[in-house]
């Protein structure tokens, strides 16, 4: 079982080598990098590239570690008990599986994607060392053990919003997901924009790299964002000349699906204003 990538998704040789590893090792993946890199999508082409089903695990703010394992739902069967209802004999009848033992009851290997773990209380990760270590929990209500079937393979992400505890960070394989090079870039705008004429796909590129690198730029745009650039310039029939032609210094056309805050808007705005200033 070794992951290569697929047609649909540009994986790096440290990227696949990382994925690999954390799969030999059945250890999970935890992958960092900036907002919009492919973090998630990634854990979906592992899972489309080794022909396995996936169970994601989205993370919230107000999001528990027991929730990926079960809720019981005690309300539930107090009013089912006033009502007379017969189910409330059986307490399975009130437990809700979560996507951890989801995963550990599948009857095939799954990739199980934890997604945006960082942005839980910084207790959550702890409190899944014991599960994700020797894969099976205890349910208290039951008195049963819930052991995986398969070993799931894991795929941790975080966007870097808040340190993970060492003993969590000790238990994980670690990638972080650099911003690609133009090369890389390149392969992965023709993934997603086939064809593309050469003149304009160089153009934006040097383009998007120049916004990427202009100093104080408050949230530099991702990969994600390039791409959805790249649509409406081709939905808008975009020249490489209509690129140039405002400069370097004014906001690029369509800045909107680059530029997300008014603060890097003004900036662009001003030094296209210093720049016809200056050319006077």
């Amino acid at each position: 079982m070794k992951f290569e990538g697929t047609e649909s998704y540009v994986a790096t040789d440290d990227l696949t080598i990382a994925v690999n590893a954390a799969v030999t090792l059945e250890r999970p993946l935890l992958v960092k990098g900036e907002p919009g890199t492919g973090k998630t999508e990634l854990a979906r082409q592992v899972a489309r590239g080794l022909g396995l089903r996936m169970i994601e695990w989205n993370i919230k703010s107000t999001t528990k570690a027991q929730q990926g394992l079960y809720e019981y739902d005690a309300v539930s069967r107090l009013r089912d008990s006033q009502l007379g209802d017969a189910r409330v004999n059986d307490v399975r009848n009130y437990i809700r599986k979560g996507k951890l033992w989801q995963a550990f009851e599948a009857d095939e290997k799954v990739v199980l994607l934890i997604d945006e773990v960082d942005k839980a209380d910084i207790e959550f990760p702890n409190d899944l060392l014991q599960e994700l270590d020797r894969m099976e929990f205890h349910v208290y209500e039951t008195g049963e053990t819930v052991t995986a079937r398969h070993r799931p393979i894991v795929i941790i992400t975080s966007n870097n919003e808040k340190e993970l505890p060492d003993a969590f960070l000790r238990r994980c394989f670690f990638h972080y997901i650099r911003f690609p090079d133009p090369e890389t870039l390149r392969r992965i705008v023709d993934v997603h924009h086939p064809g593309l004429k050469e003149a304009l796909l160089t153009t934006a590129l040097t383009r998007f790299y120049e916004v990427r690198e202009q100093p104080g730029l408050k949230k530099k745009p991702s990969t994600s964002e390039v791409l959805d650039w790249l649509k409406l310039l081709l939905a808008e029939d975009m020249t490489a000349e209509d690129l140039k032609r405002d400069g370097a210094a004014a906001p690029p056309k369509l800045h909107g699906a680059l530029l997300k805050n008014e603060q890097d808007v003004h900036l662009f705005e001003r030094l296209a204003f210093m720049a016809r200033r200056d050319g006077r």
